[in-house]
């Protein structure tokens, strides 16, 4: 189940809500029982696959680019 950020506008605290992404957008209520919160952006980056890291970045060189072939 996805868990959501929140950070209450009222004392500040920031916490975690886990419920379905249908529900994604209700709002929550912070542990202090305060109801002014805003959920917050979450940003994840993943690299690779789950058999090996990213493949490697082409060399650079070759084509007209970085060849030397334009005139």
């Amino acid at each position: 189940m996805p868990r959501y950020e929140f950070r209450c506008r009222s004392c500040g605290d920031t916490f975690e809500v886990s419920r379905p992404m249908a529900r994604s957008s209700e709002p929550a209520v912070c542990p202090a029982g305060h109801e002014d919160t805003v959920k917050l952006l979450s940003a994840v980056a993943v690299g690779g696959t789950a058999a090996g890291p990213a493949a490697p970045a082409p060399q650079a060189g070759g084509g007209c680019c970085g060849g030397g072939c334009c005139g």
